[in-house]
């Protein structure tokens, strides 16, 4: 009996469940996925009823969040004892269609999968200030390294580099408190209060909130859009962020999923090695602000996503849909 045999449908729903663990762009959670019995197949599909049209209008982080959850979903079959063969956009009349996964026997493949496992729900963005203790340099390599294994790179800007992303970081800011195509998706996927927060199973609830900045350099986003909220106070943040930024050649809906899978990969690394993380998503909202994010040195290379890492408070874990809700199970 082979070991994908062995995979009943309350398994499957664990898989996915690991999968769902993912972070997309606040929590819209834009993944629905079909697990096939005969042919051992899983087909993740962009949920484009959860897309944000003003902020994310090409879908790309759409894009990077399945990515990521096809990332975790890689780790958790690879767990299971499975090989996990991906195909990406499988079909090219069938844009929702991003990913197919077919469950074999174990191969010689990617150890390093199995090894995250066990940090998957460990992971949690964390919007809280980090300690200013510079990221030691074993640890960028790793993190470098896990981005290069999904086909993307990370870099470390530091200098007038770092300086010119804060300010690239401050004008988007900026710009969303005015622009209201930005309040309107901030509104949609923010649950503020007891009613909204408590229930929640989608979306930034309150609670995850964390502080407003007061001080500080570190690109942190203040979700509450001015809105009352329960009440984190204000706090300093660093004054020396450690940021990174991954890139990929390309910027099309396949090297958006190469960048997805990669990002989840730097993260569940930098989690394994006790690190806390979140992203900086302001300035790769606005066209003309992420461009220039770019590497200096070469030009080249377009910026998917920008992530501080660094010494601090896991912070406290966003909802997850039902995997009922995201699951579809057929023979």
């Amino acid at each position: 009996m082979t070991v994908t045999s062995l995979l009943d449908d309350a398994r499957v729903a664990e898989l996915v469940r690991d999968a769902t663990a993912a972070p997309s762009m606040h929590n819209a959670q834009p993944w629905r996925f079909r697990y096939a019995r005969g042919s051992r197949t899983f087909r993740l599909y962009a949920d484009f009823g959860r897309a944000m049209p003003h902020s994310d209008p090409d879908a790309r982080a759409l894009h990077l969040g399945c990515g990521a959850a096809l990332f975790n979903l890689r780790v958790a079959v690879a767990h299971a004892g499975c090989h996990p063969d991906v195909t990406l956009l499988p079909d090219a009349d069938d844009a929702a269609l991003l990913a197919t996964v077919r469950l074999t026997d174990p191969v010689d493949g990617d150890l390093g999968l199995t090894l995250l496992h066990p940090v998957i729900h460990q992971r949690h963005t964390s919007r809280y200030p980090f300690a200013e203790t510079e990221l030691p340099d074993h640890l960028r390599t790793a993190l470098n390294d896990a981005a290069w294994r999904e086909g993307a790179a990370l870099a470390f800007p530091s200098s007038w580099h770092l300086r010119w992303i804060e300010e690239l970081t401050e004008e988007a800011e900026a710009r969303n408190l005015t622009d209201s195509g930005s309040e309107e998706d901030l509104a949609r996927w923010t649950r503020i209060g007891a009613a909204e927060s408590d229930t929640a199973t989608d979306g930034v609830p309150d609670y995850v909130f964390g502080p407003r900045k007061h001080g500080g350099r570190a690109p942190v986003r203040d979700f509450s859009g001015g809105r009352p909220t329960a009440d984190f106070g204000t706090t300093t943040f660093e004054k020396d962020p450690c940021l990174a930024l991954l890139s990929t050649e390309g910027d099309r809906p396949r090297d958006w999923l190469v960048a997805g899978q990669a990002m989840e990969r730097v993260l569940l690394v930098a989690t394994l090695d006790g690190l806390a993380t979140s992203f900086s998503t302001q300035a790769l909202e606005w066209p003309d602000l992420r461009w220039p994010l770019r590497d200096p040195s070469t030009g080249t290379g377009h910026v998917q996503m920008m992530l501080r890492v660094g010494y601090g408070p896991k912070g406290p874990r966003a909802p997850r849909r039902p995997v009922r809700d995201v699951l579809v199970t057929e023979d």
